[in-house]
């Protein structure tokens, strides 16, 4: 059985953790939160797809060290022992990983590889952010983490979606054969604050051509689902599994499930007023339905995501 979840990282001694892609979206709010806690973070990124104002953040905070570097060519970091590794670093959105396939496969492959070593050298825990993209185009809805999923892996999307394979692959080769204390988590869409306006998935899309009076661009006939996650929420799932000895994936997402069309009467009442929508052809390789089964988040951790997709948006909007 796993040990009694704890609600935050917060522990009686100081931690020290270093975030691979602590300039982007998810890593930044990871970086927050473990400085307001009272840990040490040293963040390393190449601005691939980060941005410098998400590091700009805490560049003067006494506790934070920013490395710039591309951790498939190997993490610098010489200082202290580390008691986490945590590897977030990639770029996340169709967008980026398009333009840059090779960097996301290395990042996913190599990058993963540097990470658990550096974790292995210091005794320290890894703490890997893998993804929804690893169960493909789903035949079984919601998904479950014992789901092997449906991936095309010569795709558009292959180069992100079996990045995360493999680095969950070689993940849990280093727990099984060398004894790291691994974590695995799936990220399923998520939105907030500090999301790059030319990130490229829906509500970054639909958000910003609203506020534009432009026209929402729906692919397909919009009938296509997705879940959306609050960065608050993912952020505490992601500091309640690292105090709880569990290996095995974890889903992490917010199981409200939306078409494309219901998302734009959403983001409608947010905005306040009419929107009109443009049809464009569906992306190969898109999947037609998303929705987390998160039966496991609720008994290895006692986490349920609070945040309502309304809530959320005006929050992060400022709506």
């Amino acid at each position: 059985m796993p040990e009694t979840p704890v609600p935050s990282t917060a522990t009686s001694h100081p931690l020290r953790i270093l975030i691979t892609g602590s300039a982007g979206f998810v890593g930044s709010h990871l970086v927050e939160r473990f400085l307001n806690e009272g840990h040490t973070v040293i963040g390393v990124d190449n601005y691939i797809s980060g941005q410098v104002s998400n590091t700009d953040l805490f560049r003067d905070h006494p506790r934070f060290t920013f490395i710039e570097a591309d951790v498939s060519h190997g993490i610098p970091y010489t200082g202290e022992k580390l008691d986490w590794v945590m590897h977030f670093a990639s770029p996340a959105s169709p967008p980026h990983y398009q333009q840059f396939p090779v960097e996301t496969l290395m990042v996913g492959a190599q990058g993963t590889q540097n990470g658990l070593e550096l974790a292995h050298a210091h005794s320290a825990g890894f703490f890997l952010a893998s993804t929804s993209e690893v169960y493909g185009d789903p035949h079984v809805h919601p998904q479950p983490e014992t789901y092997w999923g449906n991936v095309n892996p010569i795709g558009v999307r292959s180069c992100y979606d079996e990045a995360k394979r493999y680095a969950e692959a070689i993940t849990m080769a280093y727990h099984r054969s060398r004894g790291v204390n691994t974590r695995i988590i799936r990220i399923f869409n998520t939105y907030g604050p500090r999301m790059r306006p030319d990130d490229g998935r829906v509500i970054t899309n639909f958000v910003h051509q609203a506020l534009r009076g432009e026209p929402l661009t729906v692919y397909g006939d919009g009938s296509q689902t997705r879940s959306f996650q609050y960065i608050d929420d993912l952020v505490e799932g992601i500091s309640r599994l690292m105090m709880v000895k569990y290996h095995d994936p974890v889903n992490l997402g917010n199981p409200d499930e939306f078409t494309m069309l219901e998302l734009v009467e959403v983001i409608q009442r947010v905005i306040g007023n009419n929107v009109e929508c443009v049809y464009y052809e569906i992306p190969l390789d898109d999947p037609r339905q998303r929705k987390p089964a998160i039966e496991k988040a609720k008994e290895i951790i006692d986490w349920v995501p609070e945040v309502s997709l309304l809530q959320g948006l005006k929050e992060a909007y400022k709506l």
